[in-house]
């Protein structure tokens, strides 16, 4: 829906789209957590960025690849039944799948 407002246009979302922070390791893409508002969003990608910087030299070090994250807009029905959020350095522990 879109609304205009003394030459504003201002787009409406629909209730259910979320903000999601994507983690990228390779080729594969996975919702880490999502937010509400974008804002939210950022600082959680902000502090999952920071997390694995941490770790990277080590990371590169043992030949794995080190994740990287992103901030996208996201339909709450896109999201898998069984999903649940990612720890920021779940991978170290296996649990990137």
């Amino acid at each position: 829906m879109v609304l205009r407002m003394d030459s504003t246009v201002l787009k409406l979302r629909d209730d259910d789209t979320l903000w999601a922070v994507m983690a990228s390791l390779g080729k594969r893409h996975r919702v880490a957590e999502v937010f509400r508002n974008r804002d939210a969003a950022q600082r959680d990608m902000a502090w999952r960025t920071e997390q694995v910087r941490s770790y990277a030299d080590f990371l590169r070090r043992q030949g794995q690849p080190v994740p990287n994250y992103t901030v996208a807009p996201i339909r709450r029905a896109d999201l898998p039944r069984s999903w649940q959020p990612l720890p920021a350095l779940g991978f170290l522990r296996g649990q990137w799948v």
